[in-house]
């Protein structure tokens, strides 16, 4: 297989090594990705007030579920893609990456026909106070609008970081935050467009992403560059895909179904507790980023291997992976239990202290429970990279209804507090899950009998 000086084969040398050096860059894109919504965020709590926060906010638990649901798409196929990459099987590559784009596309349109209808009956059902439902429904719908370069961005970043690229897709998303700062201050401070100002800045500089990305795959990827008569589908592919994807898209649905109707439960509270939730969960984001990171850069260490069949080097990566987390996890929560007020005064100003304090409590008891996302992520990371979607879905599926369950119970005694405590119940549960599917994998290897065939048979 031809080298690409852009790529970086996983499958030899040092494993902290590619570990941190994947890791890098991966961070810096979920930090800008967090950009395009904390950005929307300040500037509409700063310009626009609590009320155009919390509509925002109420809106943007919506959003998570359709990007997600999108972004599986880009997700499953890059574990294949990943993995065709690792076997050195380059023309599957490129076959892989044409199904999935079309396919992908075909299904981003019908989602934002479903959605685009339906954005006011989900906000009345997540109880969205009636003061803000207009600015809430509209932000939405323009969003919903812009899915199409959504989809476009994160499927091919996506199958960049498969082959070991994952500096492109980040400056292309710092360029395209950059952008969004902008025109957010431009269409809300001087056009005066409101929270619809913000929603434009998002569509449009989504759109600058995935045009750069266009333009990167066709001068230096060749290995996913596609012409017109690569937009077709594999029937076999397609199969794998949509096995791979659809867990995933189920799996990142429940996630965010567990997030709108935790949000329902805060709205009942009322604004203030809208507004300190929307703004804790941004800087809660920021600071789970290197978890997340290390996860994206496992499941894309393991995909590889898993392609290489060098199980040995796919456990020593995990192992790696949790280390290193841990450590991260344990820095950050001292800083965010030192600094949580300060973090929520970028969010606010002064003058709305008792939303600030809602927002410091919520945030001080997050951070206390980050080391169990540091071991939540790796395992993640771990079966996600070796095909084993279903234990990903079952973990997620045992954490979601805990957390929606017991934030619902313990609303009434905690408040708002009730969220964390939810939270940290169901890390636990998905923690004990993973470590014994985990331990049946190990065991399976070590009597060299896997019990999960999914890599083998997505290479067949």
């Amino acid at each position: 297989m031809k080298k690409n000086h852009t790529m970086r084969d996983m499958t030899e040398g040092s494993i902290p090594g590619h570990m941190m050096r994947f890791t890098v860059p991966l961070l810096l894109s979920n930090v800008f990705q967090q950009l395009y919504n904390a950005a929307d965020t300040v500037i509409v709590g700063r310009y626009l007030g609590k009320e155009a926060l919390a509509a925002v906010g109420s809106a943007g638990a919506v959003m998570n579920i359709l990007f997600f649901l999108i972004f599986g798409i880009s997700m499953g196929a890059s574990v294949i893609i990943a993995q065709y990459y690792g076997a050195r099987r380059i023309a599957l590559v490129k076959k892989e990456m044409g199904t999935a784009c079309t396919a992908g596309m075909l299904f981003t349109v019908f989602i934002i026909i479903l959605s685009f209808s339906s954005a006011d009956w989900v906000q009345r059902t997540i109880k969205t106070p009636d003061e803000i439902l207009p600015q809430a429904v509209q932000y939405l719908r323009i969003i919903i609008g812009g899915l199409i370069f959504t989809f476009i961005y994160n499927m091919l970043s996506s199958a960049m970081r498969a082959l070991g690229d994952a500096n492109a897709p980040v400056i292309f998303l710092i360029l395209s935050s950059g952008l969004n700062i902008i025109l957010d201050l431009i269409f809300i401070r001087s056009f005066g467009m409101g929270t619809s100002g913000a929603a434009w800045a998002t569509v449009i500089s989504q759109a600058a992403a995935a045009i750069l990305c266009v333009i990167h795959i066709r001068r230096k990827v060749p290995a996913l560059r596609l012409a017109g008569q690569d937009f077709t589908v594999d029937p076999r592919l397609l199969r794998q895909t949509i096995r791979f994807s659809g867990v995933y898209a189920v799996q990142q649905c429940v996630l965010y179904s567990g997030v709108l109707l935790v949000q329902g439960t805060v709205n009942s509270l009322g604004i203030d507790a809208m507004a300190a939730y929307n703004a804790g969960t941004k800087i809660d984001n920021f600071f789970l980023m290197p978890g997340d990171s290390l996860a994206a850069a496992l499941s894309t260490f393991a995909a590889q291997n898993t392609g290489a069949g060098n199980t040995k080097r796919i456990k020593a990566g995990l192992g790696y992976t949790i280390g290193i987390g841990l450590g991260f996890c344990g820095i950050l929560a001292l800083l965010l239990l030192l600094t949580a007020p300060r973090m929520m005064g970028l969010f606010l100003d002064s003058s709305d202290s008792a939303v600030i304090l809602l927002g410091t409590s919520y945030l001080r008891m997050m951070a206390v429970l980050y080391p169990l996302t540091a071991l939540c992520n790796s395992f993640q990371g771990f079966f996600r990279g070796i095909g084993n979607m279903k234990v990903t879905l079952i973990a997620t599926l045992l954490q979601i209804p805990i957390r929606v369950v017991l934030s619902a119970i313990l609303v009434h005694r905690f408040a708002l507090n009730a969220v964390p405590v939810a939270a940290g119940i169901g890390w636990i549960a998905m923690i004990l899950y993973e470590f014994y599917e985990y331990n049946r994998y190990r065991k399976s290897i070590s009597s060299g009998n896997p019990a999960d065939k999914t890599a083998e048979r997505s290479l067949a």
